[in-house]
């Protein structure tokens, strides 16, 4: 099989030839530090992974008054930002002597909205958010824009891509940082602690901020159709059980989240569901929302939760399941004989019957770059019976 084919057949809980292995995302940092700065297909073949490229690409709707913000230079997986005459965003640098600061306006015609990120050479987070008072949420549903995915742009990856490996999106998230479920991406804006607490104090108020990135995020998806994509990424941290209670998921994520994998799957497309964080308490209740595919597993060892073989023994006939290598333990600081050994682990845990990619539990950043190549390499010694 190509990486593309085995990788497809482990989505649609197929067998595969051998037990595909990929990662998340190849972070900037890991590349330039370890790799010399190499591209990320460069990246693949010289550890021995099976591909993915992750691309998106938004289109303005001209006829609403919608163009790409000319002032918009698209940073790590980030599409040309979408702007109009009643939604524009500017951004100037505020002194910090420790981080990189950026204050971002969205300018309207009643309200400017502002929001204060920071980064390092490592990642970006949120210093102030976004929605600051109840009422910003009607600024949002009234101007901001609602991008719609490039098809053609995606098409010509995909072809450009071919049989190397999986072409990847994610559903739209909020302009300059969010996440792609509605309730993450609220997190992202007002915040999660604020967030939960408001479930308490005032939950339509939730509901009708989720219900305006509900609608976003539906326009996004309908505009997929077409698009050849392999899978694309919904939901978030924000959602898992080391974050939330089940009572919050079944009353503010289930309700947003299922539709839209729901209308995903009306125009061709497959999802995965990404939740960094416990899961176990909510293995059925992901699996309910009937994504093709469920991600990280993070093991116990790394602060999430799933025990592997349990996972699969309780939704491993209703979704494929990616990820649940440690990465922390077996990437740095072991044999490369004890990092075969947790990929042998993982095979046996979840490989039965198919279904199953081998992945890290999300990002890695240091790394021993021989521990990769024996991840991969055992990886292509887990082969399948027919």
């Amino acid at each position: 099989m190509t990486s593309k084919q085995r990788i497809i057949a482990a989505l649609e809980r197929r067998k595969p030839d051998r037990l595909p292995v990929t990662t998340h995302h190849v972070m900037p940092f890991f590349l330039k530090k370890y790799m010399n700065g190499i591209s990320n297909d460069e990246f693949f073949d010289h550890v021995g992974l099976d591909p993915i490229r992750w691309f998106i690409a938004y289109k303005p709707d001209e006829a609403k008054g919608e163009y790409y913000d000319p002032n918009h230079v698209p940073g790590y997986l980030e599409a040309r930002r979408i702007s109009s005459d009643n939604w524009r965003t500017e951004q100037e640098p505020v002194a910090d002597p420790r981080y990189e600061t950026i204050r971002y306006r969205f300018v309207t015609p009643k309200k400017t909205l502002t929001t204060i990120l920071q980064s390092n050479e490592h990642t970006s987070w949120v210093v102030e958010r976004l929605v600051k008072e109840k009422s910003d949420i009607d600024i949002i549903a009234q101007f901001a824009t609602r991008p719609k995915i490039d098809v053609e742009a995606v098409n010509r990856e995909a072809e450009r891509y071919g049989e190397r490996g999986m072409i990847r999106g994610f559903v739209n998230f909020f302009d300059v940082y969010g996440q792609p479920g509605c309730w993450q991406d609220a997190a992202v804006l007002y915040g999660i602690e604020n967030l939960i607490l408001t479930t308490f104090e005032d939950p339509e108020w939730v509901h009708s901020f989720l219900k305006v990135l509900f609608e976003r995020k539906r326009v996004f998806i309908e505009s997929l159709k077409g698009a050849r994509y392999d899978v694309i990424e919904h939901g978030g941290g924000d959602a898992s059980s080391t974050v939330i209670s089940p009572e919050i998921f079944d009353q503010f994520v289930a309700p947003y989240d299922a539709p839209l994998i729901e209308l995903a799957h009306s125009v061709g497309q497959r999802v995965v569901y990404h939740t960094c964080g416990g899961m176990m308490p909510f293995l059925e209740r992901l699996a309910d929302l009937k994504p093709d595919a469920m991600e990280t597993f993070t093991p116990e060892s790394m602060g999430g939760d799933t025990i592997l073989a349990e996972a699969k023994k309780r939704i491993g006939d209703r979704v494929c399941m990616i990820g649940g290598f440690d990465q922390f333990h077996y990437f740095k600081g072991c044999t490369p004989e004890e990092t075969r050994k947790a990929v042998r682990k993982c095979f046996e845990d979840a490989g039965e019957g198919g279904g199953y990619i081998l992945c890290p539990s999300d990002h890695f950043f240091d790394v021993d770059v021989e521990l990769l190549k024996a991840f991969a390499d055992e990886a292509h010694r887990c082969v399948y019976d027919y």
